[in-house]
């Protein structure tokens, strides 16, 4: 990692992305998007994206602190012999993205349970049902190649799905959710109302009553007003972190 600085290397640099990166994995415990200790958030904290914070292995989410995060560079061979190690899902998974899409600074993979039962439907596309599931009108990716755990090779096959910046969002079909952005609150928020929106697709189909499916034109426009909507990922990210400091809570530690 020869383009960070020395303290960054040493694993003291980085204290905004760290604390920001800890308090999104505060919150989705909280919400109960995780399952147990088996999902992984990174962030890319150098200018290739090759160098990034992941979860440490088999950390519970609702104990990671901004000091537990593991920086790991994409591109080092001997990242799993080292004595903090990653999980090999984690590293095949997130350091194939990183090394091959520069443009997911953040990626976050869960296997939160309404995203999970839509990729496990035989169409596991949203439609355009409200505003929710607008936002993701032609932004997302089915991935129906599921090839087993996450080990580098299918890292890599899942990563050449994300080569067009636009889909941000892939249901990994027969799996779970992942979701690219250009930073923590930016990815964060789009996990949230994706998981939202397939609850409420799922929900509506429950009903058993056909569903009212908004045009692709008027899906298209709510999505672009949406993306250009000022400061609301932000935000969001801004009131977590101040709802955990107001329970002093030790993410940012």
């Amino acid at each position: 990692m020869e383009d960070l600085a020395p303290e960054a290397q040493a694993g003291t640099g980085f204290a905004q992305e760290r604390a920001d990166l800890a308090a999104a994995f505060r919150w989705t415990a909280r919400l109960g998007l995780h399952e147990a200790v088996a999902n992984h958030f990174s962030l890319a904290v150098n200018e290739t994206g090759t160098a990034f914070l992941i979860n440490p292995n088999q950390m519970h989410f609702s104990r990671i602190r901004a000091s537990d995060l593991l920086l790991l560079d994409a591109d080092d061979p001997g990242t799993l012999k080292g004595p903090e190690a990653p999980d090999p899902t984690a590293w095949g998974l997130h350091g194939a993205i990183h090394r091959h899409c520069p443009h997911a600074r953040c990626v976050m993979h869960t296997h939160s349970i309404w995203s999970t039962v839509l990729a496990g439907l035989a169409d596991s596309t949203l439609p355009p049902i409200d505003q929710n599931t607008a936002t993701f009108h032609d932004r997302h990716v089915v991935d129906t190649g599921f090839g087993g755990l996450a080990f580098e090779e299918e890292g890599r096959r899942c990563a050449e799905l994300l080569s067009d910046p636009k889909k941000k969002v892939m249901v990994m079909g027969n799996h779970g959710l992942l979701v690219i952005g250009s930073g923590v609150a930016d990815t964060f928020n789009r996990l949230y109302y994706f998981e939202r929106a397939a609850e409420t697709y799922l929900r509506a189909l429950q009903t058993g009553q056909p569903l009212r499916r908004l045009s692709d034109e008027i899906a298209e426009k709510t999505a672009r007003e949406l993306e250009e909507y000022p400061g609301q990922a932000e935000a969001h990210l801004r009131e977590i972190r101040a709802i955990l400091d107001a329970e002093a809570d030790s993410y940012a530690t």
